[in-house]
Order: C-alpha cells, then sequence, then structure tokens
C-alpha cells in the first residue's frame, strides 16, 4: 500500500504542471502510473515535466546570484543574494536552487527508470529519449555541484519508502566523484543519439550537443583537460566551422534558439495559449519613467522597448569590465550589445563612470515583468573559449591561441600577441568574461578558478556586497531546514567556520 501510495504521489507531482510545460505533448492517454511508459508519446510527456524546475531556477535572483556577484558586474538591489547577504539560517535563492535542482533529479531518474523498463518503444526512440533524460539530470547536477560543492548524489527512482528513507539522510558527497559518475553515466548514451544541433531539434529538445558540452564542463571543473577536449572535438564536428555564426544574430537574448545555442531557456507560446516568461530584463534595462504621456529610459525615448515594461534596481557592469576588459573606445563589436552608454546617438544621462546593460539583455515591447526572451546559457563560442582554456592547461599554447582568437576575430579584433604561458592563460579568462558577459556562469568560472574570493576581496563597485564577502561565499549554503531534514547528515562546515 505504502509503495502504491508514493507512486501515485509522484504521478500526480508529474502529470499536474504538464499544462504550464512550453514543451509540446501529448497527455490525454496518460492516467495512472502503472501505464506511463507504454508508447513514445507517454514516455516524452514524462520528459517535458523534467523541463519545468529549470524555468524555476532560471530568474532574475539567479541571475544576481552568478552573474551580479561577479568582477564582471554588480547590482545594487534589495534581493539580497546581490548583497551576499546570506547564511544556512536565510539560504536565499540557495533554497530555489537546492528544492528545484533536487525536484529535476528526482523527476529525470523516475523518467530513466520509466523508459529502460517500456515495452513500446524502438530501440531508436529509447535511445533519444534516454539521452535526453539523462542530459537534462547531468544539468540538474552541474548546477548543484556549481551553487553547493558537495551534494548528495543519487541515480535512485524513488519506489518506495525504504529508498526515500535511505536518500533524504544521504550526506553530501565529493563534487569530484559526483561529477565523474555523471560523465560516465552521459558517455554510455550521448555517442548512439543522434549528432544535430539543439536548434535542429524538434522542439529545440535537449540531446547530444549538450551532453557534450556538459561532459567538457564537468571534466574541467575536475581538472580533466584532454576529456574535456574529446566531448569539445564532438561540439565541433556537429557545429563546423565557427566564422558562420554571425555574432549579433546568435547573442541577442531576444532571437530566439539561434544555430549557435547549445542550450537556451524556452520563453514560448504552448497549446492553449498559455505562455512561460521570467523577469531577467527587469534588472537589465535602464530606468524607465513616463512624464505627460512620453516615456524615457534614462532620459531617451527608446521606441523599441515600449512604454509598459517594468524596470528594477539595475544590473551595471564593474569598472574594471566597462573601462578596461571592454571599453567605450574599443573596436569590439560586443560592447555595443553588453553595455548602453546612450541610444541612436543620445547618451544616457547616468553613464559618467559606467554603462546600463546592453540591448543583447533587453525585451522589446515588455509589458510590466514578463520577459519573454530566451535566456543564452550555453554557446559554441563558450565551447570554443573552453578549448583555449584546456589546451592552455596542458601547456599547447599554439593550438589555445587558434581557439582564442575565434572568438576575438568575429568580435572585430585582432589576433592576441602570445607573450607568455600565465598572461596567456589571463587573456582567455578576459575574452570568457567579454564574450559570455551575462550568460549565468561567471561567479561558476571565478570558483573553478579558485579566484572568486580575492577578485571580489579588491572590489570596489558595491560596498555592501565586499563588506559581507566571506570565504565561504564560494558556494551556497545547504539550507538550515534540509539539514535538520537528513537528521543532520548534511552540513555547512564551511559557513560554520566563518561564523554563519
Amino acid at each position: 500500500m505504502k509503495k502504491k501510495n508514493i507512486y501515485l504521489a509522484l504521478a500526480a507531482a508529474l502529470v499536474l504542471p504538464f499544462q504550464a510545460c512550453s514543451l509540446k505533448e501529448d497527455t490525454s492517454a496518460i492516467s495512472t502510473p502503472e501505464n506511463f511508459f507504454r508508447n513514445k508519446a507517454e514516455c516524452q510527456s514524462v520528459v517535458n515535466s523534467c523541463y519545468i524546475p529549470i524555468k524555476s531556477i532560471y530568474n532574475y535572483t539567479y541571475f544576481l546570484a552568478v552573474e551580479c556577484v561577479s568582477d564582471v558586474m554588480y547590482c545594487p538591489s534589495g534581493t539580497r543574494d546581490a548583497q551576499l547577504d546570506i547564511s544556512p539560517a536565510v539560504p536565499r535563492f540557495g533554497q530555489t536552487m537546492w528544492t528545484q535542482g533536487y525536484l529535476g533529479v528526482q523527476r529525470c531518474n523516475y523518467a530513466i527508470a520509466g523508459i529502460e523498463a517500456s515495452e513500446g518503444l524502438s530501440d531508436e526512440d529509447r535511445t533519444e529519449l534516454l539521452c535526453e533524460a539523462k542530459v537534462l539530470r547531468a544539468l540538474f547536477y552541474w548546477h548543484l555541484t556549481c551553487f553547493f560543492g558537495d551534494v548528495p548524489f543519487y541515480f535512485d527512482d524513488v519506489k518506495d519508502q525504504e529508498t526515500l528513507l535511505r536518500i533524504a539522510a544521504l550526506p553530501r558527497m565529493s563534487a569530484v566523484e559526483t561529477r565523474d559518475k555523471v560523465i560516465e553515466d552521459l558517455l554510455g548514451i550521448i555517442p548512439q543519439a543522434k549528432q544535430t544541433r539543439t536548434s535542429d531539434n524538434e522542439g529545440h529538445r535537449l540531446g547530444a550537443a549538450c551532453g557534450w558540452m556538459l561532459v567538457a564542463k564537468l571534466a574541467m571543473w575536475n581538472k580533466e583537460w584532454e576529456e574535456a577536449l574529446e566531448a569539445i572535438a564532438h561540439i565541433e564536428d556537429i557545429y563546423g566551422d565557427f566564422s558562420q555564426y554571425d555574432y549579433a544574430e546568435n547573442v541577442m537574448f531576444r532571437n530566439r534558439n539561434t544555430p549557435e545555442s547549445i542550450f537556451e531557456i524556452q520563453h514560448t507560446y504552448t497549446q492553449g495559449g498559455l505562455v512561460y516568461t521570467s523577469n531577467v530584463a527587469c534588472v537589465c534595462t535602464p530606468t524607465r519613467k513616463t512624464v505627460n504621456g512620453i516615456t524615457t529610459f534614462d532620459g531617451v525615448e527608446i521606441p523599441e522597448l515600449g512604454n509598459q515594461c517594468t524596470t528594477w534596481a539595475a544590473a551595471r557592469p564593474c569598472v574594471v569590465f566597462c573601462q578596461g576588459l571592454q571599453s567605450k573606445k574599443s573596436k569590439d563589436i560586443r560592447k555595443d550589445y553588453n553595455m548602453a552608454w546612450g541610444y541612436d546617438g543620445h547618451e544616457f544621462l547616468s553613464v559618467n563612470s559606467r554603462p546600463w546593460m546592453g540591448p543583447k539583455f533587453w525585451c522589446p515591447d515588455m509589458q510590466g515583468t514578463s520577459d519573454g526572451n530566451n535566456y543564452k546559457v550555453f554557446r559554441y563560442a563558450d565551447a570554443i573559449l573552453m578549448a583555449a582554456e584546456c589546451l592552455n592547461e596542458l601547456d599547447r599554447d599554439e593550438e589555445a591561441l587558434v581557439y582564442l582568437n575565434k572568438t576575438r576575430n568575429r568580435a572585430g579584433i585582432g589576433d592576441y600577441t602570445y607573450r607568455t604561458h600565465i598572461r596567456l592563460q589571463d587573456e582567455i579568462r578576459n575574452e570568457r568574461s567579454r564574450e559570455l558577459f551575462g550568460e549565468f556562469q561567471r561567479k561558476y568560472d571565478l570558483v573553478r578558478w579558485g579566484t572568486f574570493y580575492q577578485v571580489l576581496s579588491e572590489s570596489t563597485d558595491y560596498q555592501a556586497r565586499t563588506d559581507n564577502l566571506k570565504p565561504c561565499h564560494e558556494y551556497y549554503p545547504i539550507p538550515d531546514k534540509e539539514v535538520v531534514y537528513s537528521k543532520y547528515a548534511l552540513d555547512n562546515k564551511a559557513y560554520n567556520a566563518c561564523g554563519l
């Protein structure tokens, strides 16, 4: 009886959110857990539910937590994540990431178990569905290990009370070991799946391309440079010549599912007219004001933005970025997308020392807080710069230069002049800040490189952030209530050491 009740609860959790899912699915034949996996349509419907937690993660608070707590931007927001005012007792966005991350893991485990046991699938369909579900599971573990460091790990389908209780009491596991297990799992399915770009997949579903990207990213966290390069080579086979991808077309958040995209957050209409939106543009748009029927943004009319959008305390580039790494006078074409000093020849009023966030992030004709852009998270350019970093780490600097210059040249700046191995490493890291500005990964890079605490300690852009900074803030704490729920199998030793 307990087993049946657990299945019924999980079935309800899976079915109820389907109507809000932006991915198309046919749920008409699903009625009970026992027949969820009879055919491809039903299996795909369960996989669709695995996407839903991702949408709860990618909002403006996550943007503050991973981009505005970095060396490239800050945000004087009342949302305390931007000020590093976090602790185990008050974990802020940490609670969202923990809840949604493990909800995603649970749903993926359930989907994978059902697909593997299904008798109504062809071999080809089983492979594609397993690839999609395992890539999604890897994505959730990538988020969890990047955000918290060492976390509990399990691939079990929670099918009975015994399993549920065992998983509830799991302690932290080494993030290195978690990544290795996830990589091994992905390598067991990705090579057999269709090797296509994400934008070419039906419904822009995640598949082999995103799988290879996650293998490379997880391997780089573990400093397994050769393994990462092997995965990136597969991405190159899929995406081809980098120079064919126009920068402006592929980087603007408003341009959905562009050819260079490997993973982006889908904000699309669904059958029945429902739409999923988020709110990142609210902190990336110059301050709006309407007087006597005329709407301006920091003193300048911007017709493409309309007159109905809501703007909040805005993220701004750090001085080291906007006056050094990508200055106003730079020949780098990316500066006019990343940042905005003015619009259509008219300079904004409040840009004496730093600009606003640029049109890359603006949402045309946004109504209130409903940002319907697709957020770019993984692009081919990211993989190209990952290859440069891996080659540099392996002392293969001549090859690293080739990859570094691919993104520089596309941006209209010349080849990098090689001086030393260490300077090349610095330049690759700086190039990641210019190319991937605002794409939800900068804090993760700093933590992975071991520079997060030092870089933010030296920052004077946002004093509240600097004042609150402690070494433990490399990662978010596990929420206290989750520690209690685990019967103290979980811990926050790093935060305890910092007096939090």
